[in-house]
């Protein structure tokens, strides 16, 4: 076996993101999932068989609320494959989508800017 082909075994098992999402890279739906907006299961049941080991594993963890943001990192699966599993999930209505960032706002809360100011300032 040469170096390389070990490097491979080491690397474990890997499958392109295409795979997970059928094909799509982009949600089907109208929703668009920020970094910060929170996912929680709903109340709606599935059947465990009916889904792929990936969308198994974000119900497994939304049943607490967690950001998307969260679910990418836990899951380790680019960020742009989860939009599209939990955009299947959410047409299921497996999952509810908790907006928390403001959309579309403009912030003039000036002692907020000033604060986030002095942040950036002392990094």
């Amino acid at each position: 076996m040469s170096s390389e082909d070990e490097r491979y075994e080491e690397a474990g098992p890997v499958s392109r993101p295409y795979m997970v999402t059928g094909g799509r890279t982009r949600p089907r739906g109208t929703t668009h999932f920020d970094l910060v907006d929170t996912v929680v299961r709903s109340a709606r049941r599935a059947d465990p068989g009916s889904l792929s080991p990936e969308r198994r594993q974000i119900l497994d963890l939304c049943g607490i609320p967690v950001s998307v943001a969260e679910v990418a990192a836990i899951i380790g699966l680019p960020l742009g494959v989860v939009h599209v599993l939990l955009d299947d999930l959410l047409h299921e209505n497996l999952i509810e989508v908790m907006a928390t960032a403001p959309r579309g706002g403009v912030v003039t809360d000036q002692r907020l800017l000033s604060k986030v100011l002095a942040g950036l300032r002392a990094l």
